[in-house]
């Protein structure tokens, strides 16, 4: 069975997402100045990567982003945070 690219773009969509969660993890772990300068050139190169291969995605419907938000829910989520209920 032939791997379809829409299929092959989601998947690594979804890799380059778990790396920018890992670099999240790791840059305020390291205390090594020059690793974490590292770490955030790799984050901010992987980010840029993710965005052009979002854009690609968008372009051919490969992927639909979800409906934005209304302005109930953005209150509620920030009545969340300023009541602290999200720690």
């Amino acid at each position: 069975m032939q791997m379809q690219e829409k299929t092959m773009v989601n998947d690594v969509l979804a890799g380059m997402n778990g790396e920018l969660v890992r670099y999240g993890e790791m840059i305020p772990q390291t205390e090594n100045m020059q690793l974490k300068t590292t770490l955030k050139q790799f984050r901010n190169a992987c980010e840029l990567s993710q965005e052009e291969l979002y854009q690609i995605a968008r372009d051919k419907a490969y992927y639909v982003p979800a409906d934005k938000a209304g302005m109930e829910d953005i209150k509620h989520v920030k009545s969340l945070f300023s009541q602290g209920s999200m720690l």
